[in-house]
Protein backbone atom coordinates (compact mmCIF):
# COMPACT_ATOMS: atom_id res chain seq x y z
CA UNK A 1 0.00 0.00 0.00
CA UNK A 2 3.10 2.39 0.37
CA UNK A 3 2.95 2.75 -3.40
CA UNK A 4 -0.47 4.04 -3.62
CA UNK A 5 0.10 6.44 -0.60
CA UNK A 6 3.16 7.98 -2.37
CA UNK A 7 0.86 8.46 -5.47
CA UNK A 8 -1.86 10.10 -3.77
CA UNK A 9 -4.33 6.77 -4.18
CA UNK A 10 -4.47 6.08 -0.73
CA UNK A 11 -5.29 8.93 1.86
CA UNK A 12 -5.14 11.36 -0.40
CA UNK A 13 -7.15 14.60 0.51
CA UNK A 14 -6.75 13.85 4.18
CA UNK A 15 -6.27 17.24 7.06
CA UNK A 16 -3.07 17.09 8.43
CA UNK A 17 -3.81 18.01 12.04
CA UNK A 18 -0.30 19.37 13.73
CA UNK A 19 -1.09 22.70 16.14
CA UNK A 20 -1.08 22.13 19.72
CA UNK A 21 -4.45 24.01 19.74
CA UNK A 22 -6.27 21.57 17.18
CA UNK A 23 -4.67 18.30 18.97
CA UNK A 24 -5.99 19.26 22.01
CA UNK A 25 -9.53 20.21 20.66
CA UNK A 26 -9.77 17.05 18.80
CA UNK A 27 -8.38 15.13 22.52
CA UNK A 28 -11.59 17.03 24.33
CA UNK A 29 -14.08 15.04 21.42
CA UNK A 30 -12.56 12.09 21.51
CA UNK A 31 -12.67 11.72 24.99
CA UNK A 32 -16.00 13.17 24.87
CA UNK A 33 -17.32 10.50 22.14
CA UNK A 34 -15.17 7.63 22.96
CA UNK A 35 -13.92 7.99 26.21
CA UNK A 36 -9.93 8.05 24.70
CA UNK A 37 -7.23 10.41 23.86
CA UNK A 38 -4.19 10.75 21.43
CA UNK A 39 -0.87 10.73 22.52
CA UNK A 40 0.32 12.33 19.31
CA UNK A 41 0.71 15.25 18.14
CA UNK A 42 0.68 15.11 14.56
CA UNK A 43 -2.08 12.79 11.95
CA UNK A 44 -4.63 13.01 9.44
CA UNK A 45 -8.29 13.33 9.57
CA UNK A 46 -10.36 12.64 7.39
CA UNK A 47 -14.27 13.85 6.79
CA UNK A 48 -15.43 12.58 9.74
CA UNK A 49 -12.60 13.37 12.02
CA UNK A 50 -11.46 9.62 11.82
CA UNK A 51 -7.17 9.43 11.55
CA UNK A 52 -5.85 6.31 10.19
CA UNK A 53 -2.61 6.81 12.56
CA UNK A 54 -4.84 7.19 15.43
CA UNK A 55 -6.44 4.39 14.80
CA UNK A 56 -3.52 2.12 14.65
CA UNK A 57 -2.29 3.86 17.85
CA UNK A 58 -5.52 2.44 19.48
CA UNK A 59 -5.46 -0.79 17.38
CA UNK A 60 -8.89 -0.29 16.68
CA UNK A 61 -9.83 1.10 13.30
CA UNK A 62 -13.91 1.67 14.60
CA UNK A 63 -12.85 3.82 17.23
CA UNK A 64 -15.45 6.48 15.79
CA UNK A 65 -17.58 4.00 14.40
CA UNK A 66 -18.94 1.02 16.93
CA UNK A 67 -20.59 -1.55 15.27
CA UNK A 68 -19.71 -0.03 12.57
CA UNK A 69 -23.49 1.66 12.43
CA UNK A 70 -23.90 4.77 14.29
CA UNK A 71 -20.73 6.95 12.69
CA UNK A 72 -19.27 9.74 15.59
CA UNK A 73 -17.79 12.41 13.93
CA UNK A 74 -15.12 14.82 14.85
CA UNK A 75 -14.85 18.43 13.28
CA UNK A 76 -11.96 20.65 14.19
CA UNK A 77 -12.45 22.66 10.39
CA UNK A 78 -14.80 22.95 7.64
CA UNK A 79 -11.89 22.02 5.13
CA UNK A 80 -13.19 18.32 6.22
CA UNK A 81 -15.90 18.42 3.96
CA UNK A 82 -12.96 18.10 0.62
CA UNK A 83 -11.40 15.18 2.62
CA UNK A 84 -12.74 11.39 1.95
CA UNK A 85 -14.66 8.97 4.10
CA UNK A 86 -12.49 6.29 5.39
CA UNK A 87 -13.52 2.50 6.57
CA UNK A 88 -17.19 3.28 4.93
CA UNK A 89 -19.59 0.74 6.27
CA UNK A 90 -22.33 2.74 4.39
CA UNK A 91 -22.65 4.12 0.86
CA UNK A 92 -24.43 7.43 2.10
CA UNK A 93 -22.02 8.39 4.78
CA UNK A 94 -20.00 10.36 3.19
CA UNK A 95 -22.63 12.36 1.06
CA UNK A 96 -24.62 13.18 4.63
CA UNK A 97 -21.50 14.49 6.75
CA UNK A 98 -20.40 16.73 3.21
CA UNK A 99 -24.17 17.94 3.03
CA UNK A 100 -24.37 18.92 6.99
CA UNK A 101 -21.35 20.97 6.27
CA UNK A 102 -22.32 22.52 3.47
CA UNK A 103 -25.46 23.91 4.58
CA UNK A 104 -24.18 25.09 8.42
CA UNK A 105 -20.99 26.24 6.88
CA UNK A 106 -21.13 29.71 8.50
CA UNK A 107 -22.49 28.50 11.84
CA UNK A 108 -19.46 25.47 11.79
CA UNK A 109 -16.63 27.98 10.71
CA UNK A 110 -17.44 30.15 14.06
CA UNK A 111 -18.03 27.10 15.87
CA UNK A 112 -14.55 25.41 15.13
CA UNK A 113 -12.59 28.82 15.87
CA UNK A 114 -12.62 28.04 19.43
CA UNK A 115 -13.35 24.57 19.75
CA UNK A 116 -14.19 21.05 18.29
CA UNK A 117 -17.73 20.17 17.12
CA UNK A 118 -18.64 16.38 18.23
CA UNK A 119 -21.58 14.57 16.49
CA UNK A 120 -22.60 11.20 15.67
CA UNK A 121 -24.70 10.08 12.67
CA UNK A 122 -27.92 8.22 14.74
CA UNK A 123 -30.25 5.84 13.64
CA UNK A 124 -32.85 3.85 15.33
CA UNK A 125 -30.44 0.53 15.38
CA UNK A 126 -27.54 0.88 17.78
CA UNK A 127 -26.40 -2.97 16.22
CA UNK A 128 -26.98 -4.83 13.40
CA UNK A 129 -27.89 -8.83 14.04
CA UNK A 130 -29.41 -9.62 11.26
CA UNK A 131 -29.53 -8.05 7.27
CA UNK A 132 -33.01 -7.68 7.96
CA UNK A 133 -32.56 -4.55 10.26
CA UNK A 134 -30.50 -2.63 7.35
CA UNK A 135 -33.89 -1.78 6.10
CA UNK A 136 -34.61 0.10 9.16
CA UNK A 137 -32.00 2.61 8.47
CA UNK A 138 -34.21 4.76 6.54
CA UNK A 139 -33.82 8.08 8.35
CA UNK A 140 -30.13 9.20 9.49
CA UNK A 141 -30.25 12.08 12.08
CA UNK A 142 -27.16 14.18 13.12
CA UNK A 143 -26.73 15.48 16.89
CA UNK A 144 -23.90 17.42 17.08
CA UNK A 145 -22.66 19.93 19.55
CA UNK A 146 -19.02 21.48 20.73
CA UNK A 147 -16.88 19.85 23.07
CA UNK A 148 -17.44 22.52 25.80
CA UNK A 149 -21.54 21.58 24.67
CA UNK A 150 -21.63 25.36 22.90
CA UNK A 151 -25.14 24.61 21.27
CA UNK A 152 -26.88 22.94 24.75
CA UNK A 153 -25.29 26.14 26.35
CA UNK A 154 -26.89 28.21 23.56
CA UNK A 155 -30.28 26.70 23.53
CA UNK A 156 -30.26 27.11 27.66
CA UNK A 157 -29.58 30.68 27.17
CA UNK A 158 -32.18 31.07 24.41
CA UNK A 159 -34.59 30.18 27.40
CA UNK A 160 -33.48 32.20 29.89
CA UNK A 161 -33.77 35.60 27.16
CA UNK A 162 -37.18 34.14 26.49
CA UNK A 163 -37.97 33.80 30.26
CA UNK A 164 -36.56 37.23 30.98
CA UNK A 165 -38.41 38.95 28.32
CA UNK A 166 -41.75 37.32 29.33
CA UNK A 167 -41.88 36.59 33.24
CA UNK A 168 -43.08 39.60 35.01
CA UNK A 169 -40.68 39.75 37.79
CA UNK A 170 -37.51 38.06 35.41
CA UNK A 171 -35.78 42.11 36.00
CA UNK A 172 -35.58 41.05 39.91
CA UNK A 173 -34.16 37.44 39.63
CA UNK A 174 -30.09 38.03 40.10
CA UNK A 175 -30.12 34.42 39.56
CA UNK A 176 -31.75 34.45 36.39
CA UNK A 177 -29.77 37.31 35.36
CA UNK A 178 -26.01 35.88 36.88
CA UNK A 179 -26.73 32.92 34.79
CA UNK A 180 -27.74 34.66 31.60
CA UNK A 181 -24.43 37.04 31.77
CA UNK A 182 -22.46 33.60 32.92
CA UNK A 183 -23.39 31.29 30.07
CA UNK A 184 -23.20 34.33 27.80
CA UNK A 185 -19.34 34.62 28.01
CA UNK A 186 -19.52 31.10 26.30
CA UNK A 187 -22.11 31.73 23.64
CA UNK A 188 -21.32 34.94 22.37
CA UNK A 189 -24.92 36.96 22.18
CA UNK A 190 -27.83 34.59 21.14
CA UNK A 191 -30.28 37.32 20.08
CA UNK A 192 -28.18 38.74 17.42
CA UNK A 193 -26.44 35.68 16.35
CA UNK A 194 -28.43 32.87 17.30
CA UNK A 195 -26.00 29.85 17.44
CA UNK A 196 -28.19 26.76 16.24
CA UNK A 197 -27.20 23.81 13.27
CA UNK A 198 -30.17 23.44 10.27
CA UNK A 199 -31.29 20.40 8.21
CA UNK A 200 -30.39 17.42 10.59
CA UNK A 201 -32.17 14.43 9.24
CA UNK A 202 -31.71 12.86 6.29
CA UNK A 203 -33.41 9.99 4.13
CA UNK A 204 -31.21 7.36 3.32
CA UNK A 205 -33.43 4.92 0.98
CA UNK A 206 -30.95 3.31 -1.47
CA UNK A 207 -27.85 2.12 -0.43
CA UNK A 208 -24.21 0.14 -0.32
CA UNK A 209 -23.45 -1.58 3.03
CA UNK A 210 -20.27 -3.73 3.66
CA UNK A 211 -22.08 -5.73 6.59
CA UNK A 212 -22.91 -8.94 6.03
CA UNK A 213 -20.32 -9.77 2.91
CA UNK A 214 -21.75 -6.67 0.82
CA UNK A 215 -25.02 -5.86 0.01
CA UNK A 216 -26.68 -2.89 -2.31
CA UNK A 217 -30.39 -2.26 -0.91
CA UNK A 218 -32.75 -0.89 -3.41
CA UNK A 219 -36.12 -0.91 -1.57
CA UNK A 220 -37.03 2.64 -3.15
CA UNK A 221 -37.77 2.02 -7.29
CA UNK A 222 -40.27 0.80 -8.78
CA UNK A 223 -39.37 -2.85 -9.09
CA UNK A 224 -37.49 -3.20 -5.58
CA UNK A 225 -34.48 -5.72 -4.68
CA UNK A 226 -31.31 -6.40 -2.73
CA UNK A 227 -28.13 -7.91 -4.04
CA UNK A 228 -25.63 -9.53 -2.08
CA UNK A 229 -22.25 -9.88 -2.63
CA UNK A 230 -21.55 -12.59 0.60
CA UNK A 231 -23.85 -15.27 1.61
CA UNK A 232 -27.64 -15.00 0.58
CA UNK A 233 -29.79 -13.45 3.38
CA UNK A 234 -32.80 -15.72 4.16
CA UNK A 235 -34.77 -12.75 6.34
CA UNK A 236 -35.23 -9.97 3.85
CA UNK A 237 -39.03 -8.80 3.53
CA UNK A 238 -37.82 -7.74 -0.26
CA UNK A 239 -39.51 -10.30 -2.75
CA UNK A 240 -36.35 -10.15 -5.24
CA UNK A 241 -33.17 -11.30 -4.03
CA UNK A 242 -30.18 -11.72 -6.06
CA UNK A 243 -26.12 -12.60 -5.76
CA UNK A 244 -23.76 -12.44 -8.66
CA UNK A 245 -24.22 -15.85 -9.74
CA UNK A 246 -28.17 -14.34 -11.05
CA UNK A 247 -26.28 -12.41 -13.56
CA UNK A 248 -30.13 -12.49 -15.85
CA UNK A 249 -31.75 -11.56 -13.02
CA UNK A 250 -29.48 -9.06 -12.28
CA UNK A 251 -29.83 -7.67 -15.34
CA UNK A 252 -33.29 -7.52 -15.67
CA UNK A 253 -33.54 -5.65 -12.43
CA UNK A 254 -31.39 -3.15 -13.71
CA UNK A 255 -33.25 -2.30 -16.59
CA UNK A 256 -36.73 -2.78 -15.54
CA UNK A 257 -35.72 0.53 -13.05
CA UNK A 258 -34.02 2.17 -15.96
CA UNK A 259 -30.55 2.60 -14.10
CA UNK A 260 -28.36 1.65 -16.68
CA UNK A 261 -27.50 2.29 -20.21
CA UNK A 262 -24.42 0.44 -22.59
CA UNK A 263 -21.12 2.95 -23.24
CA UNK A 264 -21.92 2.91 -27.01
CA UNK A 265 -25.29 4.41 -25.96
CA UNK A 266 -23.95 7.03 -23.79
CA UNK A 267 -23.70 10.34 -24.44
CA UNK A 268 -20.38 12.80 -24.12
CA UNK A 269 -18.04 9.36 -24.06
CA UNK A 270 -15.56 8.21 -26.49
CA UNK A 271 -17.22 5.13 -26.12
CA UNK A 272 -14.45 3.31 -28.15
CA UNK A 273 -11.18 4.44 -25.90
CA UNK A 274 -12.91 2.87 -23.09
CA UNK A 275 -13.25 0.04 -24.85
CA UNK A 276 -10.09 -0.35 -25.37
CA UNK A 277 -8.67 0.37 -22.02
CA UNK A 278 -11.43 -1.85 -20.25
CA UNK A 279 -9.44 -4.87 -22.77
CA UNK A 280 -6.01 -3.49 -21.97
CA UNK A 281 -7.03 -4.09 -18.48
CA UNK A 282 -7.90 -7.44 -19.18
CA UNK A 283 -5.11 -8.13 -21.39
CA UNK A 284 -2.20 -7.18 -18.08
CA UNK A 285 -4.54 -8.96 -15.70
CA UNK A 286 -4.07 -12.24 -18.49
CA UNK A 287 -0.34 -11.07 -18.82
CA UNK A 288 0.56 -10.68 -14.88
CA UNK A 289 -0.71 -14.31 -14.71
CA UNK A 290 1.76 -15.12 -17.33
CA UNK A 291 4.84 -13.59 -15.64
CA UNK A 292 4.99 -11.04 -17.70
CA UNK A 293 7.36 -7.43 -17.13
CA UNK A 294 4.51 -4.76 -17.51
CA UNK A 295 7.22 -1.61 -17.36
CA UNK A 296 6.79 1.14 -19.87
CA UNK A 297 3.97 -0.28 -22.26
CA UNK A 298 2.48 1.12 -24.89
CA UNK A 299 -0.26 1.04 -26.99
CA UNK A 300 2.00 -1.40 -29.86
CA UNK A 301 3.17 -3.83 -26.44
CA UNK A 302 -0.33 -3.83 -25.30
CA UNK A 303 -1.61 -5.45 -28.77
CA UNK A 304 2.08 -7.88 -28.35
CA UNK A 305 0.41 -8.83 -25.41
CA UNK A 306 -3.07 -9.61 -26.28
CA UNK A 307 -1.52 -11.82 -29.21
CA UNK A 308 1.09 -13.80 -27.70
CA UNK A 309 -1.11 -14.57 -25.02
CA UNK A 310 -4.55 -14.75 -26.45
CA UNK A 311 -4.93 -18.42 -25.11
CA UNK A 312 -5.28 -16.43 -21.85
CA UNK A 313 -7.21 -13.74 -22.62
CA UNK A 314 -10.81 -14.23 -20.85
CA UNK A 315 -14.15 -14.42 -23.16
CA UNK A 316 -14.72 -10.75 -21.61
CA UNK A 317 -12.27 -9.34 -23.84
CA UNK A 318 -13.38 -10.85 -27.31
CA UNK A 319 -16.88 -9.51 -26.21
CA UNK A 320 -15.52 -6.07 -25.91
CA UNK A 321 -13.65 -6.79 -28.83
CA UNK A 322 -16.46 -7.64 -30.67
CA UNK A 323 -18.38 -4.64 -29.88
CA UNK A 324 -14.78 -2.24 -30.97
CA UNK A 325 -14.65 -3.57 -33.95
CA UNK A 326 -18.56 -3.09 -34.28
CA UNK A 327 -18.20 0.98 -33.07
CA UNK A 328 -14.92 1.79 -34.93
CA UNK A 329 -14.45 -0.21 -38.35
CA UNK A 330 -18.16 -1.57 -39.22
CA UNK A 331 -18.21 -5.38 -37.58
CA UNK A 332 -21.25 -7.48 -37.44
CA UNK A 333 -23.26 -6.31 -34.57
CA UNK A 334 -22.57 -8.30 -31.58
CA UNK A 335 -24.96 -9.98 -29.37
CA UNK A 336 -23.75 -9.48 -25.61
CA UNK A 337 -26.36 -11.12 -23.24
CA UNK A 338 -26.16 -10.99 -19.41
CA UNK A 339 -24.69 -14.36 -19.70
CA UNK A 340 -21.64 -13.03 -21.54
CA UNK A 341 -18.87 -12.49 -19.19
CA UNK A 342 -18.19 -9.07 -20.83
CA UNK A 343 -21.40 -8.06 -20.43
CA UNK A 344 -21.26 -5.93 -17.20
CA UNK A 345 -18.11 -4.15 -18.62
CA UNK A 346 -20.10 -2.60 -21.41
CA UNK A 347 -22.92 -0.56 -18.91
CA UNK A 348 -22.52 2.38 -16.77
CA UNK A 349 -25.33 3.70 -14.57
CA UNK A 350 -28.06 6.58 -16.52
CA UNK A 351 -27.99 9.98 -14.87
CA UNK A 352 -30.53 9.06 -11.70
CA UNK A 353 -30.31 9.48 -8.19
CA UNK A 354 -29.08 6.21 -7.71
CA UNK A 355 -25.94 6.83 -10.37
CA UNK A 356 -23.46 6.86 -7.77
CA UNK A 357 -24.97 3.47 -6.21
CA UNK A 358 -25.26 1.92 -9.66
CA UNK A 359 -21.48 2.78 -10.87
CA UNK A 360 -20.52 0.82 -7.27
CA UNK A 361 -22.45 -1.82 -8.04
CA UNK A 362 -21.18 -2.44 -11.83
CA UNK A 363 -17.50 -1.96 -10.55
CA UNK A 364 -18.55 -5.39 -8.57
CA UNK A 365 -19.93 -6.87 -11.19
CA UNK A 366 -16.81 -6.19 -13.34
CA UNK A 367 -13.78 -6.33 -11.44
CA UNK A 368 -11.38 -6.60 -13.73
CA UNK A 369 -11.20 -2.69 -14.81
CA UNK A 370 -9.18 -1.66 -11.73
CA UNK A 371 -9.97 2.26 -13.00
CA UNK A 372 -14.07 1.69 -12.49
CA UNK A 373 -13.26 -0.01 -8.97
CA UNK A 374 -10.55 2.14 -8.49
CA UNK A 375 -13.11 5.49 -8.74
CA UNK A 376 -16.37 3.94 -7.55
CA UNK A 377 -15.84 1.40 -4.96
CA UNK A 378 -12.34 2.16 -3.18
CA UNK A 379 -13.05 -0.37 -0.40
CA UNK A 380 -12.90 -3.00 -2.97
CA UNK A 381 -10.25 -1.65 -5.11
CA UNK A 382 -7.75 -1.69 -1.83
CA UNK A 383 -8.94 -4.99 -1.31
CA UNK A 384 -8.20 -6.61 -4.10
CA UNK A 385 -4.99 -4.61 -4.86
CA UNK A 386 -3.74 -5.93 -1.87
CA UNK A 387 -3.76 -9.41 -3.67
CA UNK A 388 -2.49 -8.50 -6.91
CA UNK A 389 1.03 -9.33 -7.71
CA UNK A 390 3.61 -6.36 -8.06
CA UNK A 391 3.88 -6.41 -11.67
CA UNK A 392 0.37 -5.66 -11.58
CA UNK A 393 0.16 -3.11 -8.91
CA UNK A 394 3.28 -1.08 -10.21
CA UNK A 395 1.34 -1.36 -13.87
CA UNK A 396 -2.13 -0.14 -12.02
CA UNK A 397 -0.78 2.62 -9.49
CA UNK A 398 1.23 4.00 -12.60
CA UNK A 399 -1.90 3.99 -14.73
CA UNK A 400 -4.09 5.80 -12.23
CA UNK A 401 -1.69 8.47 -10.89
CA UNK A 402 -0.72 9.56 -14.75
CA UNK A 403 -4.26 8.98 -16.10
CA UNK A 404 -7.02 9.66 -13.17
CA UNK A 405 -5.34 11.41 -10.50
CA UNK A 406 -3.98 14.57 -12.48
CA UNK A 407 -7.28 15.55 -14.02
CA UNK A 408 -10.12 13.63 -11.52
CA UNK A 409 -13.04 15.71 -12.45
CA UNK A 410 -11.75 15.21 -16.34
CA UNK A 411 -11.58 11.60 -16.11
CA UNK A 412 -15.02 11.36 -13.88
CA UNK A 413 -16.61 13.21 -16.79
CA UNK A 414 -14.96 10.80 -19.35
CA UNK A 415 -16.67 7.97 -17.98
CA UNK A 416 -19.55 8.88 -16.29
CA UNK A 417 -20.66 12.11 -17.51
CA UNK A 418 -24.06 12.90 -18.67
CA UNK A 419 -23.19 16.53 -20.60
CA UNK A 420 -24.26 16.11 -24.19
CA UNK A 421 -21.36 15.70 -25.95
CA UNK A 422 -20.75 18.50 -28.91
CA UNK A 423 -18.19 16.81 -31.12
CA UNK A 424 -19.16 14.83 -33.11
CA UNK A 425 -16.72 12.54 -32.77
CA UNK A 426 -16.56 8.59 -31.59
CA UNK A 427 -20.54 8.49 -31.02
CA UNK A 428 -22.67 5.82 -32.98
CA UNK A 429 -25.95 7.78 -34.55
CA UNK A 430 -29.13 7.72 -32.89
CA UNK A 431 -31.15 6.19 -35.02
CA UNK A 432 -28.72 2.86 -35.04
CA UNK A 433 -29.14 2.76 -31.52
CA UNK A 434 -32.99 3.49 -31.35
CA UNK A 435 -32.93 0.38 -33.99
CA UNK A 436 -31.06 -2.05 -32.31
CA UNK A 437 -31.34 -1.26 -28.89
CA UNK A 438 -28.51 -1.49 -25.94
CA UNK A 439 -28.16 -5.12 -27.34
CA UNK A 440 -30.91 -6.03 -30.65
CA UNK A 441 -29.55 -8.50 -33.10
CA UNK A 442 -30.01 -6.14 -35.83
CA UNK A 443 -26.98 -5.53 -37.92
CA UNK A 444 -24.81 -2.70 -38.32
CA UNK A 445 -26.30 -0.10 -40.52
Amino acid sequence: MIRLIKKGLMFGNLVHISSPALVERYNRALQHLAGKTTALTDFHIDISGYSPEVGIELEDELYLNPNGVNRQFILLTTEQKRAPLLNVKFSTSRDILREFIEMNEAQLFALTATDAVAGELVNSVIKLTTPRDLLNLRKIEIEADTAGGTLRKAQQLAGMVERFKTEEDAWFDDVLIAKMIETAKETGDVTRNPVRLRHTAFEQRNFWTAHFGGLYLFPDLNHPAVICMGDRPDDMPIKYVFDPSQRNQIAKFLGLNGLVETIIEARGVNSAAILQQKMDFLTVDAATDAGVDLTGLDRGDMRRLARNHSDRLPDAYHGLAQLLRWAKDGGPWPRITSDHPAYFYTLRATNTPNRDLVNMLLAELAPLDPRQVFICHKELFYRTYATWPEAKKAYVADFLAREYQVDKAGARAALFGHEPDMSGNDRISEDIIARVGPWGAVGRS
